[in-house]
């Protein structure tokens, strides 16, 4: 169950629920599948309000399955620290520009998430990320439409209506309100971060001494 006292668990609650409206609406076309996880090979940006997520996530598992996961995380991070040793001053992302963050996507294409089980399931899938929760649905720019991953082959004829379309954008205007008093009350660094950092406590790879 979802933590009730963290500052996104409503957002997540609404997130999912826009997501199974937006997926009727394109009458079963959105391909997303238990097991299919497409989505959560590569490094991807996450939110502090994220890693709170994951972390409460992480205290509910059992202590071999929570130290597996740490592990992945930690050695992922150290690997991209030695790539792009920026890293290693601080894990925000924010003053990053796009053509950075595209090198380093791009140079750990094929590592997959901390928490993606070799069932192709997560293992922490009730805590997970809003933008894992919303992923999957076509993505629209003016009259194009277009797959939102690589396994959408062919998007639906369907559009989104107007309404969920808007409510899609109230739920980030919400999130960035919810992430900037967030920030101001924690006095983070900044608002990104790479989902591997999500899994490590205090942000920071756990060196051998």
């Amino acid at each position: 169950m979802l933590a009730s006292s963290s500052p996104s668990a409503s957002l997540q609650k609404r997130t999912d629920n826009w997501f199974r409206r937006a997926s009727a609406a394109l009458l079963g076309q959105v391909p997303c599948r238990t097991g299919c996880s497409h989505c959560c090979i590569g490094p991807f940006a996450i939110t502090g309000l994220d890693t709170l997520m994951l972390q409460e996530g992480l205290k509910q598992l059992p202590a071999d399955e929570r130290r597996d996961i740490e592990a992945c995380a930690s050695e992922q991070a150290a690997l991209m620290e030695r790539a792009f040793p920026a890293l290693k001053h601080s894990p925000w992302l924010d003053s990053w520009s796009d053509q950075d963050i595209d090198r380093l996507v791009t140079q750990f294409q094929t590592t997959p998430c901390p928490a993606l089980g070799e069932d192709g399931r997560c293992r922490l899938y009730e805590y997970r990320p809003l933008v894992c929760r919303s992923m999957g649905i076509p993505v629209e720019e003016g009259p194009r439409t277009q797959g939102a991953c690589a396994v959408q082959t062919f998007v639906p004829i369907v559009r989104l209506s107007a309404a969920i379309r808007a409510e899609e954008q109230s739920l980030a205007d919400q999130e960035g309100t919810v992430l900037k008093r967030w920030r101001m009350e924690t006095g983070s660094e900044g608002d990104d971060i790479f989902v591997a950092y999500g899994f490590l406590a205090d942000g920071t790879v756990k060196r051998q001494a």
